[in-house]
């Protein structure tokens, strides 16, 4: 997946670009025609970012 990111800068930018990339997604998904993939997709992504989150402030630690 590639190495662990080290840098509070670089934690910051990843999870910046990671909710600029869900935001796209909700963005782009037609409430008339949303299927339970999509909506499974978004909570995986949410998932995603919440364990970065905690991996991030467990290297803090």
């Amino acid at each position: 997946m590639g190495s662990p990111i080290q840098e509070k800068s670089s934690q910051v930018q990843f999870l910046k670009t990671r909710l600029n990339m869900f935001s796209d997604v909700l963005d782009s998904i037609d409430p008339e025609e949303v299927e339970l993939e999509d909506i499974d997709r978004l909570i995986n992504m949410i998932d995603e970012l919440e364990n970065k989150c905690k991996e991030f402030n467990h290297r803090e630690s």
